[in-house]
């Protein structure tokens, strides 16, 4: 496989089209999972645009991961994060997450949170792996929705996978 460009770049409204196609991709899998589409499938991604930020991991020029998050009082709040299937397991879902960790920090906000489905049992290992903790449970919907926290200290960043630095990533 050549080399490939990856960048971080914040989404604009010209963007809508393509989060919703990649969301509705990415969540696809979990479908058959749950009996109904997960909610990030539904999300009105035209408003959306406008109450929260979106970055975007781009490959190459292609919209390849999502980041949605939005600053609160004393943490991040990780409304969404999602990589195309195509771009799955290439190490640029914990990119974006080393994104979200570093708009935290530089916020100066102490923590990063989120939900997940507890039947999307991968996703659950990939923020446990990421030192993420569960914080809570409830029932929603006939399944359970977990929610996690990672508490920041100076001595506990996210390690960067495949050679992630300050030199291969730009940000706008």
């Amino acid at each position: 496989m050549p080399p490939q460009f990856v960048a971080f770049r914040t989404a604009t409204a010209a963007d809508v089209p393509a989060i919703r196609a990649l969301v509705r991709a990415a969540y696809a899998k979990w479908t058959p999972i749950i009996g109904r589409e997960p909610r990030p499938m539904l999300v009105d991604y035209a408003e959306a645009i406008h109450d929260f930020r979106f970055d975007l991991l781009t490959v190459d020029g292609q919209v390849a991961g999502v980041l949605q998050t939005c600053l609160c009082a004393d943490h991040l709040w990780i409304e969404n994060l999602a990589v195309h299937p195509h771009h799955q397991r290439r190490g640029h879902g914990q990119a974006l997450m080393v994104l979200a960790e570093q708009l935290a920090r530089h916020a100066g906000l102490g923590a990063l949170r989120l939900l997940t489905n507890a039947a999307f049992t991968s996703n659950v290992a990939f923020y446990q792996k990421l030192g993420y903790e569960i914080e809570q449970s409830e029932a929603f919907m006939g399944g359970t929705t977990l929610y996690l926290t990672r508490s920041l200290t100076p001595a506990a960043p996210i390690r960067p996978a495949h050679g992630w630095n300050n030199e291969s990533r730009t940000t706008a």
